[in-house]
């Protein structure tokens, strides 16, 4: 699955009568990210479902991803690890100004619009698969929805398979040293430990 990215300037920004229009369209395999940029300010981004608004996100940034890209730069954000197979969009804020902003999986039905506020104190800067990027001033929006051209892919084995091998090899996912049973003196030493507490009651 991939997402297709259009920018839109601002009304105000296009000329007298202006509707907005859009300067670039680009296509992202793992994500799209919109970030603060070099302003020490939080970015102030309006998120909005085909005109609906979703939330304002006050933040560092926010990620929306595929689930190929969930493994990417949303993870490491604290974002899900979602299988290939699902038709999701992950939105993944980056130190949010707010511990109950947690990150969100929607259908890929959704059409999100990420907007710089009118009253942000700064621009943001988005950037698409970690190339093109560019500045967005107040007002300015990117639209985000699934795109109609997936990435046909081949596998090993069989895509679960391959999914959590890949998370393994890649990310030592839940990789540690196993917990082994009690020895014979070590059951020695916690029986001694129990009845020494026992003693003490």
């Amino acid at each position: 699955m991939r997402l297709e990215c259009t920018l839109v300037k601002a009304k105000d920004k296009i000329g007298s009568g202006g509707t907005g229009e859009f300067t670039k369209k680009i296509t992202v395999l793992n994500e799209l990210l919109v970030d603060r940029g070099p302003s020490p300010y939080l970015s102030q981004i309006e998120a909005y479902d085909r005109g609906e608004l979703i939330t304002t996100i006050q933040a560092d940034g926010v990620i929306v991803a595929t689930a190929t890209g969930s493994t990417a730069y949303s993870v490491s954000a604290g974002g899900s690890m979602v299988h290939p197979n699902v038709p999701a969009i992950l939105m993944t804020p980056i130190c949010p100004h707010t511990l109950s902003f947690r990150p969100v999986i929607f259908p890929d039905s959704v059409e999100i619009e990420l907007r710089v506020a009118q009253d942000a104190r700064c621009s943001a800067w988005v950037s698409f698969d970690g190339r093109d990027r560019c500045e967005l001033e107040s007002g300015d929006s990117v639209f985000v929805r699934m795109s109609q051209y997936p990435i046909p892919t081949i596998n090993y084995a069989d895509q679960t398979g391959d999914f959590i091998n890949s998370l393994r090899r890649c990310l030592r996912w839940n990789e540690r040293d196993m917990q082994h049973a009690f020895d014979a003196s070590q059951k020695e030493a916690l029986r001694k430990i129990s009845e020494a507490e026992s003693n003490n009651k």
